[in-house]
């Protein structure tokens, strides 16, 4: 199961359940895929295809939506 946390730009933000614990966002989009660290702060953790731009790019995303990533990931592994 991998529940989507929300869609923007043409990515989409993502969890995958029964993973490891560490708190983290995948993205996904026709053009690669990459893996963010949420804490102890965001940093990208792989990356599958992405330039340096859209790295950035997405990191700007996910740093507009931090609370609700944050949020979203304790509703759905705390549950």
């Amino acid at each position: 199961m991998s529940p989507t946390v929300f869609r923007e730009g043409g990515y989409r933000f993502f969890f995958f359940s029964r993973e490891e614990p560490r708190m983290h966002v995948h993205v996904v989009s026709g053009d690669g895929e990459a893996k963010y660290w949420l804490q102890p702060e965001i940093e990208l953790a792989k990356n599958y295809r992405y330039s340096s731009k859209r790295l950035k790019e997405i990191q700007a995303i996910i740093e507009a939506h931090y609370n609700e990533l944050i949020i979203a990931w304790q509703e759905h592994f705390d549950s």
